[in-house]
């Protein structure tokens, strides 16, 4: 009998062909999906060819994604999506998104159906961890082992030891994932699970949909995480049927498995909240950031940028303006987030608000394009990292925040409630 194991070992060792793994065990996995974006891509390609390999392993299960810099923003990100847009073509990929069908990767690869349960599955992008949400093991990687595993198929892994956040009871009205995620990483620091899995349990997660999950998923990397799963329920099995591509496969945590640590939440005790500059971890309540005055607000990204997303910062937002010393952002994940905003309202909602509504981009989030920070200015955003310059100048700061509060800054001016709209 194999020892009992969790989600993450029972994953790692089906791949690797193993009857069961341990911790730190150095493993060989089958994949499931590669994926790279317009920044990594190229390089993974380079290192494709050093390899020597004409063909990927399989064209199907090969994603490129250029999302950064797209639509591109100057010469130099043009001649980058080039490259991934000639190998794509020379290579048949099946799952490359040009503009006009691109979204934000992680937000547009669940939405297409493209990754599910079960899978083992690298991207050269750190926040590849979102798929988690769905029940499989995702990680982010170097441009060089992606571009190995492009032509391989495989990957190598040390198997993490993992921990347990067990969040129970009921969330306060006005919070969300975002503050949840902030909450954890706040409480355990930017490295409290470095080359840990982040497994998420708990009647509040249970309680969860699909794109709060993500949220949580998506942020793991921000603890230091090797990757953050959900176990998969009712809620990730109505998301998967009739728009997963593959069969898939789930995974349940043995009741006696091992984790190197486990953290018992009470959902009560999470408020509003918001990281400050410059790490995530800098966590405060948001009441207690009032007399921060911003200039940017930005709702999009890999983390918040999905439809549940922008309707609530809709709700938030309806019937007000934005403040005239801001300027507000609004960039759907995807296509059919953009969409669907179009068809049930949402973007006249911001327009009559007096914010601008992008096509979908990364954009901003890295300091990419389409909503740089000047010497000294500071931004609400609805995305994942506040590193020192991260959207702009070095002396520019950026406040994380969910939704609903970013929309509520927008208005005010500074950071707040929506409460505290009048």
């Amino acid at each position: 009998m194999p020892r009992p194991m969790t989600i993450t070992e029972k994953i790692l060792a089906a791949h690797a062909g193993l009857e069961e793994v341990v911790p730190g065990q150095l493993i060989e996995c089958d994949l499931d999906i590669v994926l790279a974006n317009d920044v990594t891509a190229p390089i993974a390609i380079r290192e494709f060819a050093k390899i020597g390999v004409e063909q990927v392993w399989d064209p199907a299960k090969v994603a490129l994604v250029p999302d950064h810099y797209t639509p591109n923003k100057d010469i130099k990100s043009a001649e980058q999506a080039k490259i991934v847009r000639e190998f794509a073509r020379a290579q048949g990929i099946t799952h490359y998104y040009e503009i006009g069908c691109m979204g934000v990767e992680h937000a547009l690869l669940p939405e297409q159906g493209v990754v599910g349960a079960g899978d083992v599955i690298i991207g050269a992008d750190s926040h590849t961890c979102t798929y988690g949400a769905l029940g499989a093991f995702a990680t982010g990687v170097g441009s060089t082992d992606a571009g190995v595993g492009m032509a391989t198929g495989r990957a190598w892994f040390k198997v993490p030891e993992s921990l347990k956040f067990n969040v129970t009871g009921e969330l306060k009205p006005g919070v969300g994932a975002k503050d949840l995620i902030l909450h954890i990483i706040g409480m355990i620091g930017v490295d409290g699970a470095l080359y840990q899995s982040m497994e998420f349990t708990g009647e509040t997660i249970a309680s969860l949909g699909m794109s709060a999950r993500m949220t949580i998923c998506n942020m793991a990397i921000e603890a230091g995480g090797k990757n953050g799963i959900i176990a998969v329920d009712d809620v990730t099995r109505e998301y998967m049927d009739g728009r997963t591509e593959r069969p898939w496969t789930e995974y349940h945590s043995d009741p006696e498995a091992a984790y190197a640590r486990v953290y018992e939440i009470d959902a009560a005790d999470v408020v509003p909240t918001v990281a400050f500059p410059h790490l995530p971890s800098n966590t405060r309540p948001v009441s207690e950031a009032r007399d921060v005055k911003i200039d940017q607000v930005v709702i999009g990204s890999c983390t918040n940028g999905r439809y549940e997303d922008m309707a609530e910062a809709a709700a938030v937002i309806k019937g007000h303006t934005v403040h005239p010393d801001v300027r507000m952002i609004v960039i759907p994940a995807t296509q059919q987030v953009y969409r669907d905003m179009m068809h049930t309202g949402l973007t006249d909602i911001f327009l009559d608000a007096g914010a601008a509504v992008s096509t979908p981009t990364c954009g901003p989030c890295l300091g990419g394009h389409m909503g740089i920070l000047a010497a000294g200015e500071r931004a609400v955003a609805t995305t994942n990292r506040n590193f020192v310059g991260r959207m702009g100048d070095p002396t520019s700061e950026v406040y994380l925040t969910g939704p609903a509060v970013a929309a509520a800054s927008a208005v005010l001016g500074h950071i707040g409630l929506p409460e505290d709209i009048g």
